[in-house]
């Protein structure tokens, strides 16, 4: 055969020089030979079953969607047929759908910035330049000089390296968690953490610790046995999920005891600032400054510039790298478009007006005191849960009260309900605090942890220290009516 004492030539002296050389390449060669003479079929198994027409038509009839949301209850039912309605700008003193006008203290406007002159100008000359929005994620085309400024404005302010906005407040906290945290990695969460931290810690698929309300002793419980339990373990990311001013029960956090736990134990700490950062401290830096922490001991500050600041958005304040991963591993500033470049010069200006114009905060503790002066001490029926500086005023039923009348917590909520109609027949429109909305299908068991039904009433300077004790009046004697027709 032409060839072949070459080719057993070249066997024979690749075999001695190179054995395991050869057994390799005739391996390779009868692996081709099989390859090419094996029959084709195909790498799609068939798993499903065939049917007839008639069968799909019948299946298709079977088939009930399941809905993308729980239905309403009755009681949202009867809720939403009362819903009073605003018609033309909100403020202060906001006129309804049927005519009447009333002072609203159920929005966030505490500073009364919707009325601010200058700040309506500026965003006027922001629309104008940069038009209504960006229209593209801030990694691709979106960020805008104003978003830099914005940015720079509020680590200037918080006292941190760096920092990172976002176009919806919300899907901040829900998106920073999912961040930096993964299956298998540790978390240890106040039980009244808001529902948008919630959604954060359920997306990161980690695992977690509940620790009692505000309990620094039931905190170091649960730290001490999660470091017990991972000593033999290998190392994960830990971290401390709270917020510095609660959304649901409106009291504060022990900020200087929770950073000496978490360097005891070694953990990080995620602190949501999206009620405290606008509202605590002499120039409005949230809890850090009330209660003189440097915010760089926290590791990450998660802030609001909607509500206090009256824009839109949130943020995430750092060091540089806890930044810049974000920029490209976060799903809500990775796939949604930025902010408007309006509402970022509009928190920019906010946040300039609070550092030096803090004669406006001190004006909304006045107003602040005038209120609780009227509910707290006075009422027999109520008790306020907020801390003393917050402008959102959350007041629920005494113990004795829900005892001596039976309530349960629909009953509560009816109740409360109740109170809220009658204060905005008598001009004073407030709100209630919301449940957080169970999953779908959860049954009792899986709710977890829910507010007590409460008042929500938000103060607001726009309203005078007089206009303001005169809310509070109606509002008490609401209360009172209401609760002593309660059988």
């Amino acid at each position: 055969m032409p060839g072949s004492a070459i080719l057993l030539r070249y066997i024979r002296s690749s075999y001695q020089n190179d054995p395991v050389r050869s057994a390799v390449e005739l391996f390779l060669f009868l692996f081709a030979i099989r390859y090419l003479l094996a029959p084709t079929y195909s790498t799609q198994k068939q798993k499903h079953v065939a049917l007839s027409e008639e069968e799909i038509d019948e299946l298709v009839d079977d088939w009930t969607p399941e809905p993308l949301v729980a239905p309403l209850t009755p009681f949202e039912e009867i809720q939403n047929e009362k819903r009073p309605v605003i018609v033309g700008p909100t403020g202060p003193k906001s006129k309804l759908s049927n005519g009447r006008t009333v002072m609203n203290l159920a929005s966030y406007n505490f500073y009364n910035f919707i009325a601010n002159e200058t700040l309506k100008e500026k965003a006027i000359q922001t629309l104008r330049t940069y038009g209504v929005g960006p229209c593209g994620p801030p990694g691709f085309y979106g960020t805008q000089d104003v978003h830099m400024k914005t940015e720079a404005d509020i680590a200037a302010h918080l006292g941190t390296t760096a920092c990172i906005v976002y176009a919806q407040a919300f899907s901040t906290i829900s998106s920073v968690i999912p961040s930096f945290l993964k299956r298998g990695d540790i978390i240890v969460a106040d039980k009244a953490v808001n529902y948008a931290i919630r959604k954060g810690i359920q997306i990161s698929r980690s695992t977690v610790r509940w620790y009692e309300h505000n309990d620094m002793e039931d905190l170091e419980r649960v730290l001490e046995k999660v470091t017990k339990e991972q000593a033999r373990k290998p190392l994960t990311r830990r971290f401390i999920i709270t917020e510095g001013l609660f959304e649901n029960v409106g009291d504060i956090i022990d900020l200087p005891k929770v950073i000496e736990l978490k360097l005891r134990y070694k953990f990080r700490l995620i602190l949501d600032e999206t009620w405290s950062y606008g509202v605590l401290g002499r120039t409005g830096r949230g809890i850090t400054e009330q209660q003189n922490v440097d915010a760089t001991e926290v590791d990450m500050i998660i802030g609001s510039l909607s509500g206090p600041l009256c824009a839109a958005g949130g943020f995430c304040a750092s060091t540089e790298e806890v930044v810049e991963h974000q920029r490209i591993s976060s799903a809500s500033y990775t796939f949604s478009a930025a902010l408007p470049a309006l509402l970022a010069t509009t928190a920019s200006e906010t946040i300039t007006i609070l550092q030096e114009t803090p004669d406006i905060m001190v004006q909304l503790r006045e107003n602040i005191k005038a209120m609780r002066a009227q509910l707290d001490p006075r009422s027999d029926w109520v008790k306020c849960t907020s801390a003393v500086d917050n402008p959102i005023m959350l007041l629920v039923l005494k113990p004795e009260v829900v005892a001596s009348k039976k309530l349960r917590i629909d009953d509560q909520e009816f109740l409360l309900q109740d109170v809220v109609d009658e204060c905005v027949a008598n001009g004073v429109l407030i709100t209630r605090l919301k449940s957080m909305p169970p999953a779908l299908g959860a049954g009792a068991r899986d709710q977890g942890w829910q507010p007590q039904p409460a008042l929500k009433v938000c103060i607001t300077t726009g309203l005078t220290k007089k206009e303001t004790e005169k809310a509070g009046i109606v509002i008490r004697h609401a209360i009172t009516k209401i609760v002593t027709r309660k059988k």
